[in-house]
This record gives structure tokens, C-alpha cells and sequence, in this order.
């Protein structure tokens, strides 16, 4: 999320729904553009011995042209204060993240008078990318009432921590902290601040390059600090957290231990299949190109996306030193076409529309559009933009029935798709 300005395109809140329209002509995957420069970042000294990626996908399927005539986002919760995230409880009950500190609960469509948890006391929101910005589910919530959150303290720092219900089960203790990971950031933006739990059980967070413009320290690249990065913990190995052994600097030699991914700038939202394991991320760019990024599940760690070697697939400073091996999104728009800020979302695995199936949903933040994206049988990967919409896309959500949801950061709207 490169830039949460609330004063960028100031577009009205949707009074009734948003209604998807087809783009006459689909975004290309990959326009031309270079923009070089003659700055060199920092070079990790472990870059010659990175490791050799063959990028297998899970088998493609056979994805016809969803019909965006055939479906609509729907208006299901307003009155939110800038939502930016969600988790579903089950029972009816989802979890809505504001950024401003509050976890708000909505039963059966409903928001709650009183939050599910209220952190304001600790939250730092004076920036547009500060606050608080993701939350996971522990896999066994079910069992043991523990969630992750990701957020930025009043020092402007990230903060990702364990939480536990209250004794009566139902809200959210704000005493039962645990704090697993406090990262000092730099600047006010670039914080990421997302939370996943993978297919293998452990926790990714992903993290911003730490702020300002172009990444100056090189610190997507540097293996010495978790920004501009993917971390990988497993948080019930032990306390606070275990090193999963395949982590590319799991012993702590030639890097942070914490390390799964490199050359990110900004995940704003990944989220892994959950019927195949693959990992799709929307990493923000600069001022030029919004990209995503794909792995397939199995792929080895310490992958690296490339930034600020390249913006999507474009030079953007210095080279790459002989034998890194740089992964490139499957797919980029340009800020030519009036959009600015991606917004990553989800694989569609539900049954109320099956002519999504497998179709990774994602948009842009300023622009509000809505696009669909997959793979064909022939391995090549394939855009429709589903949607104009009017929202300022801040992320979108899927329910446990693999229903998505988008959150409109500046209308506090929280939408459904379905049919018209």
C-alpha cells in the first residue's frame, strides 16, 4: 500500500451497488517502459550463491472469460471507520480491522456496538500507511482463541503480536499481548502489513522496504534487515517463535534468520490458493509499474522479486551482480493508464459463482478498478478488468465458504460479490 492518501482521488461512496462493467480493452500484461538510474543499492554478499528457481505452476485450468454483466459488489456492512482488513470467525461472525486501532465484530451482517478489541492506546495512525493493518487467525482458533495482528506502535514502528480471547470467549483481550516481533521503521510509509498463515502452518508477514522513495539504503536487497521483505515464523515451535529450517538464513549466516523472500517494496495483500498452495503477492510500485507476483506452491525460499534492481519487470536502479536470479511478476499494470496503487486479494474458491473459479481477484486502490486474472491451459496468464468501481480499494476478504468481500477505505463500506 504505497499510499493511503486520503486526498488522492476523492471519488463518492457508492449509495447502492457497485456495478461491474467490462474494459473494452484489457491492460496488456507487459507495457514497455524503462526507468534506470545510475544509483547501485546494496548488494548482498550471498547474491552469487542465490538459489536456482524452476518455476513449476499447479496445472492450469481451463478459465473461461468471466462475465462481469453477471456480477455485482454489493453494499453488506457500512459505517466503518477505514477498514483494512478481515478475518472470518464462523457462525455468521467476520472481524473487520479499522486502522485506526479497533477490531469491530459483525454478526450476521451486523456490526457490534463494542469492538471486538480496541488497541487505540497502542496504535500509531498519524500516517496514512500507520495503524493497524493485518490479522491472522491462529489455525486452531478454534481450540486455543489465539490471532496475530500487525501493526504500527506510536513511535511508528511495526509491531506483530499474539493475542488471546477474553475469558468469556467472545471479544478480544487487548492485556494479552505477546509481542513475537517489533521492526523499527525509518519512514512513515512502506510498513506492509499483512499476516497469512501458509498451507505449511507457519506465519508470513510481509514488510514494506521501510519508506521514503526508491528504497535510497538498498534495504529490499540486504539480507540484514527484514525490511522490503517476505518473513516466515513458526510460531508454535517455540517462544516467542522457531526458524523453519528451509528459511534461506535459517542458522543466521548471511542474513536475518526471519528471511523467506526477498526485493519486495511493498506487499500490500498476498494470499495463498487454498486449493493448490500457490502464492500470489501485489507488490506496489513506485511511480511507474504495479505488479504481481507469483510462486507456486513447493517453490524453494529465498525468492527474490527484484526491487529496486526493477519496478515489475523494468530496470529501475543498478544490476543485478551475476547469478542472482530475479523473479518477475506474471503481471504489471502502468500509471499511464490512471491507476496508482495495487491491492492485492485472493484466488476465488467459492460456489456461489463458479465461473470464477481459480481467477486470483485484485484492484487498485486509487483508481478502484477490479481485475480477474488466471492462467490458461498453454501456461499463459491472462487479465479482465471486472470492475470500475467507485471505492478506494483497501483490501479485500474471503469468508471460510471462499466468498470475497472489498473494503472501501475512505467510505468505510464493507462489499460483497454476488449475482445482480
Amino acid at each position: 500500500m504505497r499510499t493511503l492518501i486520503l486526498a488522492t482521488i476523492l471519488l463518492g461512496l457508492l449509495s447502492a451497488c457497485v456495478t461491474l462493467s467490462p474494459s473494452p480493452t484489457p491492460p496488456p500484461l507487459h507495457p514497455t517502459s524503462t526507468q534506470p538510474s545510475p544509483t547501485q543499492p546494496f548488494v548482498p554478499p550471498t547474491a552469487t550463491t542465490a538459489p536456482t528457481f524452476t518455476l513449476s505452476p499447479s496445472p492450469a485450468q481451463s478459465v473461461p472469460a468471466p462475465d462481469p454483466a453477471r456480477l455485482v459488489w454489493r453494499p453488506f456492512i457500512r459505517g466503518l471507520e477505514r477498514p483494512v482488513d478481515l478475518a472470518d470467525l464462523g457462525n455468521g461472525q467476520l472481524l473487520v480491522l479499522e486502522q485506526v486501532g479497533q477490531v469491530r465484530r459483525v454478526v450476521n451482517g451486523q456490526v457490534q456496538p463494542a469492538p471486538f478489541l480496541d488497541l487505540r492506546d497502542r496504535v500509531g495512525s498519524q500516517g496514512s500507511e500507520q495503524g493497524l493493518l493485518g490479522i491472522a487467525l491462529d489455525p486452531e482458533f478454534e481450540r486455543n482463541g489465539l490471532f496475530y495482528l500487525n501493526y504500527t506502535d506510536r513511535q511508528g514502528n511495526s509491531v506483530i503480536a499474539r493475542y488471546a480471547l477474553a475469558p468469556d470467549g467472545q471479544l478480544g483481550d487487548p492485556n494479552s499481548e505477546e509481542r513475537l516481533l517489533y521492526v523499527e521503521q525509518p519512514y512513515a510509509n512502506h510498513n506492509g502489513g499483512g499476516l497469512v498463515f501458509g498451507p505449511d502452518g507457519y506465519l508470513y508477514i510481509g514488510l514494506g522496504d521501510g519508506g521514503s522513495a526508491g528504497d535510497p539504503q538498498g534495504r529490499a536487497q540486504d539480507p540484514n534487515t527484514l525490511l522490503g521483505k517476505m518473513l516466515r515464523i513458526d510460531v508454535r515451535g517455540a517462544q516467542p517463535y522457531a526458524i523453519p529450517a528451509d528459511n534461506p538464513f535459517a542458522d543466521g549466516r548471511g542474513g536475518q534468520p526471519e528471511i523467506w523472500a526477498l526485493g519486495l517494496r511493498n506487499p500490500w495483500r498476498y494470499a495463498f490458493d487454498s486449493a493448490t498452495g500457490d502464492l500470489y503477492i501485489a507488490d506496489v510500485g513506485q511511480n511507474r509499474w504495479e505488479e504481481v507476483d507469483y510462486l507456486p506452491a513447493g517453490a524453494p525460499s529465498g525468492a527474490n522479486f527484484g526491487w529496486n534492481y526493477r519496478e515489475g519487470t523494468h530496470p529501475y536502479k543498478g544490476n543485478p551482480p551475476p547469478g542472482l536470479v530475479l523473479i518477475d511478476p506474471v503481471w504489471e499494470y502502468g500509471h499511464d493508464q490512471g491507476r496508482c496503487s495495487i491491492t492485492g486479494g485472493f484466488v476465488y474458491r467459492g460456489q456461489a459463482l463458479p465461473e470464477l473459479q481459480g481467477v486470483y481477484i485484485f484492484g487498485d486502490y486509487c483508481g478502484g478498478q477490479v481485475w480477474g486474472l488466471w492462467r490458461t491451459p498453454e501456461g499463459a496468464w491472462q487479465a479482465l478488468e471486472l470492475a470500475r468501481t467507485s471505492a478506494n480499494i483497501s483490501a479485500f476478504g474471503q469468508d471460510r465458504q471462499g466468498e470475497l468481500y472489498l473494503l472501501d477505505h475512505r467510505g468505510g463500506v464493507l462489499y460483497r460479490l454476488e449475482r445482480p
